[in-house]
């Protein structure tokens, strides 16, 4: 179908259950008629982290609501919609499950094409949905289980220039959270303390930075902190509220460092073979932080490229950018059938070594 295109994207890959409505009335203009986002926050907040059953639990009960509420946001009906997107992985298989049953259904009783979607390739396209952007681009892609280069080539080719070896920076700020008390989600909590802190107070390490490369690790600037805190408990028998923020300061002071210069390494690879017209796109929820992008900006800025990052609501999981990368594979002619399996690992570079290792279910990243 060349024509006008009305597609429906579900999202269900970790904690948050979410819809989305997209409409294209040419190839390459697509308009977000109705983004919903159910999130689990307060489900899981009295456990410190997401815990998949209950996660899996939700999405099942949430995902179908999820689809009415963004039809009605759109003013749309599901005899409008011409295909179905949903992310097949990776993520909590629970919740994948969850998400590509009911594309599944809905899918066989219109009669309308399915398309499984990589959750993170909607990560790494959606500035293509919100800025148009050309290939290649450069993306860094940064959330809270994934942390990678890539240069995207097109929609289903992408090469990986490095990414964490361990933590990625969502899981560290999350972690860094309950080891200091803080509400969760981390990110945003570790961000609200580190306003009112001195970044220069705590110098925790940099990792990796002594080695070439663009590969990351943030799981011992984490051990880090927990040893600085537990000696600052030890010498005052508690935790100082002046003392937390300054240690919420230093550790993003330490990640936005250590992206800022991988970022550095990753443009001058990058520049080699794109030298026209550069650009270095970010997304992902860690995207949302306020710190981290205005690095990301400096070092932009003095290599004489292009930044662009999505509006916050499209850095977080949402159903938008599921709905685009299903677009995006729609114009390739990719179908997905009835056998359209959950993954619970999916990398997007398929060719590059994985950086976390593999198992039974496959590479990791």
């Amino acid at each position: 179908m060349d024509g006008p295109l009305t597609i429906l994207g579900i999202e269900s890959s970790c904690d948050d259950t979410a819809a989305a409505i997209l409409h294209q009335p040419i190839v390459g203009d697509a308009e977000i008629l109705a983004s919903v986002v159910h999130g689990q926050t307060d489900l899981h907040a009295p456990f410190g982290g997401v815990v998949p059953e209950i996660a899996a639990r939700a999405h099942a009960e949430k995902v179908d609501l999820c689809v009415e509420e963004a039809l009605t946001a759109a003013n749309v009906s599901l005899l409008d919609v011409d295909a179905i997107a949903v992310t097949a992985g990776p993520g909590l298989i629970g919740g994948v499950i969850s998400g590509v049953m009911c594309a599944k259904g809905l899918s066989a009783s219109l009669n309308i094409p399915l398309i499984g979607v990589n959750h993170l390739a909607g990560h790494a396209l959606t500035p293509r949905l919100t800025d148009q952007v050309a290939f290649p681009y450069l993306m860094l892609l940064v959330s809270g289980g994934h942390c990678q280069f890539l240069i995207a080539h097109g929609p289903e080719y992408f090469s990986r220039l490095g990414g964490t070896i361990d933590d990625a920076p969502g899981e560290a700020f999350d972690k860094t959270a309950r080891l200091l008390g803080l509400r969760q989600p981390g990110g945003p909590a570790v961000q609200a303390e580190a306003t009112k802190g001195d970044p220069k107070r705590f110098r925790f390490p940099r990792p990796l930075l002594d080695r070439p490369g663009c590969d990351m690790s943030f799981s011992g600037l984490k051990t880090a902190l927990l040893r600085q805190r537990d000696a600052i408990i030890a010498e005052k028998g508690g935790l100082p509220v002046q003392d937390r923020a300054d240690m919420c300061a230093g550790f993003q002071a330490a990640v936005v460092d250590v992206l800022a210069e991988k970022t550095r390494r990753a443009l001058d690879i990058y520049l080699t073979e794109n030298p026209s017209e550069p650009l270095l796109a970010v997304a992902g929820g860690v995207a949302a932080n306020t710190a981290i992008r205005a690095g990301l900006e400096t070092v932009c800025t003095d290599k004489g490229v292009t930044f662009t990052a999505p509006p916050l609501a499209l850095c977080t999981d949402n159903a938008a950018m599921i709905a685009y990368a299903g677009l995006e594979r729609y114009h390739t002619g990719a179908r997905d059938g009835m056998d359209l399996s959950a993954r619970p690992r999916w990398p997007l570079d398929q060719t590059s070594p994985a950086l976390l290792g593999s198992g039974k279910k496959g590479a990791k990243a």
